[in-house]
């Protein structure tokens, strides 16, 4: 499928890759996922990795890879909403 430069799969693994550049994510993002989430160190760099060279976002990235549950997801993207 493709949507906006952007092509994505389904949730079988494989990889989304947009066209547009992501920027990096914040360190207040990684923050709360390592404190409130209690994702390890290696779960994140998976993470951080793998959102660099799909320049995809790092949630997604996370739930696809079922590093996050979509309970998790859903209050990660309600985390980032009420952020400044």
């Amino acid at each position: 499928m493709v949507l906006a430069g952007t092509r994505t799969a389904d949730h079988s693994g494989a990889m989304v890759i947009s066209t547009t550049p992501q920027p990096p994510p914040p360190a207040e993002l990684v923050r709360h996922l390592r404190l409130h989430l209690g994702l390890s160190d290696n779960a994140l760099a998976l993470g951080l990795r793998q959102a660099q060279q799909e320049q995809a976002p790092l949630p997604v990235v996370l739930w696809r890879f079922g590093l996050i549950s979509l309970e998790q997801f859903d209050a990660v993207l309600t985390w980032q909403d009420q952020q400044p």
